[in-house]
């Protein structure tokens, strides 16, 4: 934790999007293990508040929430505003807030797969753009955007999209790592969250090797981030996944199938 004191250096803010579970909220704890004052970004109050009351009285920092529901322009102009605001500067942008379709593409209504690519991708990239004025003026920043291991594989529009947030992070960071900023895409494969559980999935698909804790992902991403990796694959059996997709026929790659929980099953 940041020393307090009349000579303790000023308390950097991270904001954090998707915030209220998960990888969120966990990248908020550990940010705010490090020092940093938090930013929480989700569409759910009541759960930020919870949220950024522990924070708080754990770790000694300040947290700060933001309901914006970020698959809306209203909710993506909101957190523009803050990430935009020279009075209240953000040294750590996490891109993390996401959803999943359960259904194949042709089966998903359209509007829901807008939805999807809005947020994963546009986003994305519009809370970066705002992001970046206030870095490019301090020669300071950093910029994680959360993707997947599902970016390095053929898995319909969610891998699609995830391709999308890879490869804009490696352009970024190669465009503006001399000036001082870190972009960083982070992979992980499955990892144990509520992600699979709102979209209904059985997560009984993948087998148990397969699965990774989210304490871990965000150790290794943000490790990844501070030394200037542009891309960030959390666990040894994942980078041979990547590494093998890279020259592997796609059918063999392609993972297993999603299907819908049986509602008979136990959570």
């Amino acid at each position: 934790m940041t020393p307090d004191g009349p000579h303790a250096p000023a308390r950097t803010t991270a904001l954090i999007t998707g915030a209220s579970a998960g990888l969120g909220a966990e990248f908020a704890r550990q940010l705010a293990a490090q020092g940093h004052n938090v930013v929480l970004v989700a569409r759910n109050r009541a759960r930020l508040e919870e949220s950024a009351a522990e924070l708080e009285r754990r770790y000694g920092v300040t947290a700060e929430v933001l309901p914006a529901d970020l698959t809306s322009d209203d909710g993506v102009a909101a957190v523009v505003g803050r990430l935009s605001d020279p009075e209240r500067p953000v040294e750590v942008l996490v891109n993390n807030a996401g959803i999943g379709l359960l259904h194949n593409f042709e089966d998903n209504p359209i509007a829901e797969e807008k939805k999807h690519l809005k947020l994963h991708g546009e986003t994305a990239m519009e809370l970066t753009h705002a992001a970046l004025k206030g870095m490019l003026a301090r020669h300071s920043g950093r910029i994680i955007n959360v993707a997947s291991i599902a970016a390095f594989l053929p898995r319909g529009t969610y891998s699609a999209a995830k391709a999308w947030l890879v490869s804009f992070s490696r352009w970024a960071n190669l465009a503006y790592g001399r000036q001082g900023i870190k972009v960083t895409a982070v992979c992980p494969g499955f990892t144990h969250t509520e992600f699979h559980d709102r979209m209904g999935m059985d997560k009984s698909v993948a087998p148990s090797w397969a699965w990774l804790h989210a304490g871990r992902v965000v150790r290794e991403g943000l490790a990844d981030n501070a030394r200037g990796k542009a891309v960030s694959i959390p666990s040894k059996r994942y980078k041979v996944v990547a590494a093998v997709a890279r020259i592997a026929p796609a059918r063999l790659v392609a993972g297993p199938a999603r299907k819908p929980k049986d509602a008979r099953s136990p959570q």
